[in-house]
């Protein structure tokens, strides 16, 4: 894809909209939307890189209460022409076909290459890769297991939502709740991981969510691996311009 003059393509990741209740999230979600509404003048496409909710799930005929404001924002740039391409996170994992049948927006589970102009970019959520996260890898497992759905969505959406809802919050080891501390490049498993990946293919940027903390470190020659941070505690997002990638705070 070659970017038309003064267009621009936009990446934000970890909302996290619910937490830690619907009520103290509701200002985060409006300032949200007001990026959203402020980015599509001149937005060329939006990458939503995961954890938009802190729990989504996918009934057959049901999906979460609440968000209206954030959904109706994205079904309005999307009716508008510009695309929006969403990334499951390790909190919105259960999401199925509700998006790209409701929205238009296509759902990956898993990264995706892309070429804008002349750079590369490898994008994703970023949960499970890298050496280590092993606990959550084994959580993981278990989550997308399809007996244990099928056995969840048994549950009345009452209960199961309320439920899912609590342990995302209370439980650290599904929430991924991490230190905000930059560990080094040694410590880092998404820049692990990113150096690994660079083994095999050169990408201009990787770029992923998942660890909440705003980055972007040199991981080879023309190669940058960015973290876009979260909308919690940085409100962090990033913008390719064509030429270059910077993470702004809105």
């Amino acid at each position: 894809m070659q970017l038309p003059h003064n267009k621009k393509i936009y990446f934000a990741s970890d909302q996290h909209f619910g937490a830690p209740t619907p009520k103290l999230s509701f200002p985060r979600e409006q300032k949200f939307v007001a990026w959203l509404d402020e980015v599509k003048g001149d937005a060329e496409a939006i990458f939503l890189l995961g954890d938009l909710f802190d729990f989504w799930f996918e009934y057959k005929t049901v999906v979460p209460k609440g968000f209206i404001r954030v959904l109706g924002k994205l079904a309005e740039i999307r009716d508008s022409g510009i695309p929006i391409y969403f990334f499951v996170g390790n909190h919105d994992l259960w999401m199925k076909d509700y998006f790209q049948i409701e929205l238009n927006i296509p759902v990956f589970h898993d990264n995706q290459e892309y070429t804008f102009g002349d750079k590369t970019f490898l994008i994703g959520h970023g949960d499970g890769k890298g050496p280590g996260d092993l606990g959550y890898k084994r959580m993981k497992k278990i989550f997308t297991n399809p007996f244990f759905k099928w056995l969840f969505r048994w549950l009345h959406p009452d209960i199961g939502v309320k439920l899912a809802q609590y342990l995302s919050v209370k439980n650290k080891l599904i929430s991924g709740d991490e230190d905000v501390t930059f560990l080094g490049e040694d410590n880092e498993w998404l820049i692990l991981y990113s150096k690994r990946k660079l083994e095999t293919k050169h990408y201009n940027y990787l770029i992923f969510g998942h660890r909440h903390l705003p980055m972007k470190v040199t991981v080879g020659e023309n190669a940058e691996y960015v973290n876009l941070g979260d909308w919690i505690t940085y409100f962090t997002y990033g913008v390719f311009d064509g030429e270059n990638f910077e993470i702004k705070k809105y």
